[in-house]
């Protein structure tokens, strides 16, 4: 038989972090409990298998069952608080090499500036930098910010689109 997804050791670390399951006051299906949905994320995200596509042999539910389950524990903090558990724990056992690590602004943010209003001194002015996907290219004209599948055209004349195709 094959070394189960879940272990009992992984569960504990695990089980005390989740939210307590929504109370259903119209009654409805019984729900997949929450050791085999963890046991369906696990295998869709080391198989690398499209969600829909998950067998329903193995008893996890169904993708999609397993995907929102994924989804609402991520709202819930759940990955965040299990990392900082694993790290808690290798701390203690004295497993971490500190000589390797490294931040970056993606992870902690800079002291004095607030969310989301990140500025640039440039030529003694200061312009908003506004996060763009990365196909559009600097050399382009200026991007609005405006996603290209919803709006063909921007109303703005200095604005230009990326042009795609297929989308």
């Amino acid at each position: 038989m094959s070394k189960p997804l879940v272990t009992d050791e992984l569960w504990e670390s695990i089980e005390p972090l989740l939210p307590a399951e929504p109370p259903k006051p119209k009654g409805g299906r019984p729900r997949v409990p929450d050791r085999a949905a963890l046991a369906g994320i696990i295998f869709v995200l080391r198989s690398g298998l499209p969600w829909e596509m998950l067998p329903q042999e193995m008893g996890c539910g169904s993708g999609v069952t397993c995907w929102r389950r994924l989804r609402d524990w991520q709202k819930a903090g759940v990955w965040r608080k299990l990392h900082r558990a694993l790290l808690n724990r290798l701390g203690e056992a004295d497993k971490i090499d500190w000589s390797r690590a490294s931040l970056d602004s993606d992870t902690v943010r800079a002291k004095g500036v607030k969310k989301g209003t990140h500025k640039l001194r440039l030529l003694g002015r200061t312009p908003q930098i506004r996060a763009t996907p990365s196909f559009v290219l600097r050399n382009e004209a200026p991007y609005c910010g405006r996603s290209p599948r919803n709006t063909p055209l921007c109303e703005t004349d200095r604005c230009q689109h990326p042009r795609l195709s297929g989308l």
